[in-house]
């Protein structure tokens, strides 16, 4: 499947770019910005993972109600308090 692609501008730190291009010619390639597009898939996918993850936890778990959660922030306060 080709997709369509959109130029655009991003900041990298110099030796985040040059550490690219390196890569992208270890490759054969003349520029980066296959690297930088499957970096973002990748991440993209992993949050995405992550989201979904977190949400199935939640519903197995349940939540809950406010006391419960006042109790459990005070018990968490409470050994922090102790930690060195």
């Amino acid at each position: 499947m080709l997709l369509s692609t959109m130029r655009t501008t991003i900041e990298l730190p110099d030796a985040l770019r040059a550490r690219l291009l390196e890569l992208a010619a270890l490759r054969g390639e003349k520029g980066f910005s296959s690297l930088v597009s499957e970096a973002v898939v990748l991440y993209l996918d992993r949050e995405a993972s992550r989201t979904e993850r977190v949400v199935e936890a939640k519903a197995a778990l349940g939540g809950l109600d406010d006391e419960a959660a006042d109790a459990l922030e005070a018990s968490v306060r409470a050994v922090r308090a102790t930690w060195r």
